[in-house]
């Protein structure tokens, strides 16, 4: 009898592979379950299964739980094996005690329990380790008719539950990354083109209106018309990408507003299904508007630049020509140019230091009477409000004062030692449009004889700010005690340049 009992176990541990062996070895006796000659029938058949399943199962037996599992669950068990092999799971997996007492709590009651990417700590490998695993847990009913253990189904997810966090990660990643773009990026899906993702560039280029789960046309009405939605129907249906460059768009940004004009470069590119099927179309671009301004802008002052050299070089070509005419000698020539052309260039230097878009009327004429200025006390006075002057009234001004003073130096208050000159302005408000007026006024010097000739620096005075655009007049009159030269132009012009007629 004692022979067969020993024989008897062999049977259902055959075909176990590693924990057979191991199972017949144990001391079974020393645990709550007894020798294995006495396990009932429904032990010996359930790890006679389990032994033969690919699949991590781990027996629980009888009110502590001794634990009997297979040569799949070995890997799983992983530095703990074969410790485990016989002992109590609640001090088997002491980390996880309270997870497993509800576990046999459950089972040993009849109750069954499933868990699905289950997370737990586990001291597998002499650590602390994260895990993730489907358990099933069933009863198993022995000759009593009651539960005599709980079997557990033990499949580790740990990998495939990391990488699919990572995947959810580089998703969240990527999407954060869609989101702070610089550029708009648009998902659109289906021939209707309806909104499936946007960015926050996107939004602000639309205004902020919620658009997700709209078609273009419904979302943004207003694009209708534009040919828009055309070339996302010939992407869609061609499945060829589109390219454009700084194409206009007109976009209601402001409910209460008109349609606003921007300019956009962007990409329309199909996206595919597995199968190579067009199912939606991703846009990428941005909004530049402001570069194309900055163009235009740029373009404008190119052309503005090219006007001024054009009526700069009028003006020194006509400087030249009426200085050499009316010149008596060569050095005098040389000298009335030369002047004249420092002049010319000292007030470009003011407008150079404005961008051109005007002056300070102070700072243009002390520029021009800065070279006659005498080293101690002043012998021109200046005084005026301040008055902003477009650029050809400021260079036409600079080149009149420069004549003035020349003239002083050589013939009026200034070839002696006490004469002076005053100059003041003021600005007429009284006529449909202001008007500068200066007075230059010579006193102190010798006695004034009227030319027999008008000379050319007498011309360029009196016609340089007289000219058309101007609306006014510069008048020099030769009186005794001194001359007096009254100029009146219009501030508000359209400005372009100026220059000088013989």
């Amino acid at each position: 009898m004692h022979g067969n009992l020993r024989t008897a176990p062999a049977d259902f541990l055959a075909g176990g592979g590693e924990m057979s062996a191991l199972m017949e070895a144990f001391d079974w006796g020393s645990t709550s379950i007894g020798p294995m000659e006495r396990w009932p029938q429904s032990l010996r058949t359930t790890i006679s299964i389990m032994l033969r399943s690919p699949i991590p199962m781990v027996l629980l037996w009888g009110p502590d739980g001794i634990m009997i599992y297979n040569d799949a669950y070995t890997v799983f068990a992983g530095g703990r094996h074969p410790r485990l092999l016989g002992s109590k799971v609640l001090e088997g997996w002491a980390e996880v005690a309270d997870f497993n007492a509800n576990v046999m709590r459950v089972g040993m009651a009849g109750g069954t329990l499933s868990y699905r990417d289950q997370e737990l700590t586990l001291h597998r490998n002499g650590g602390p380790e994260q895990v993730w695993m489907n358990l099933d847990y069933s009863p198993v009913i022995d000759e009593t008719g009651r539960p005599g253990g709980v079997l557990a189904i033990v499949v580790e997810t740990t990998e495939r539950v990391q990488a699919e966090r990572r995947v959810v990660a580089e998703k969240d990643r990527l999407r954060e990354l869609f989101h702070q773009a610089p550029g708009f990026m648009v998902i659109y899906s289906g021939p209707d083109h309806v909104f499936e993702l946007v960015n926050e560039a996107y939004y602000q280029l639309v205004g902020r209106r919620e658009v997700i789960g709209r078609p273009l046309l419904k979302a943004l009405p207003e694009v209708a018309g534009q040919g828009f939605d055309r070339l996302l129907d010939k992407v869609y249906e061609t499945r060829e990408p589109f390219v454009g460059r700084g194409l206009s768009v007109y976009l209601r940004r402001d409910p209460s507003k008109e349609p606003e004009q921007r300019f956009v470069d962007f990409v329309y590119q199909p996206i595919r299904d597995a199968d190579g099927q067009v199912t939606g179309i991703f846009a990428e671009g941005s909004d530049v508007t402001e570069r194309v301004r900055s163009e235009e802008h740029q373009r404008l002052l190119l052309n503005e630049l090219n006007h001024r050299v054009k009526n700069t070089l009028a003006t020194v070509q006509s400087i030249a020509s009426q200085t050499l005419r009316a010149a008596g000698s060569t050095a005098a020539a040389r000298e009335a140019i030369e002047s004249r052309l420092f002049a010319l260039s000292r007030a470009h230097d003011v407008l150079t230091r404005e961008n051109w878009e005007g002056a300070w009327i102070e700072e243009v004429v002390t520029q021009a009477i800065s070279p006659f200025q005498t080293n101690g006390a002043s012998r021109i006075h200046c005084r005026g409000a301040e008055v902003r002057l477009p650029p050809s009234v400021a260079l036409a001004l600079a080149m009149a004062l420069q004549e003035l003073a020349t003239n002083a130096v050589k013939y009026g208050a200034l070839s002696n030692e006490t004469g002076e000159v005053g100059i003041s302005w003021q600005v007429d408000r009284t006529r449909e449009a202001p008007h500068l007026s200066v007075r230059w006024e010579e006193k102190g010097g010798p006695a004034v004889t009227p030319p027999t000739r008008r000379g050319f620096g007498t011309r360029l005075v009196e016609r340089s700010l007289a000219q058309g655009r101007f609306s006014g007049e510069a008048r020099i009159d030769f009186a005794p005690e001194g001359v007096v030269c009254t100029i009146d132009a219009l501030l508000t012009i359209d400005d372009g340049g100026t220059s000088l007629r013989a």
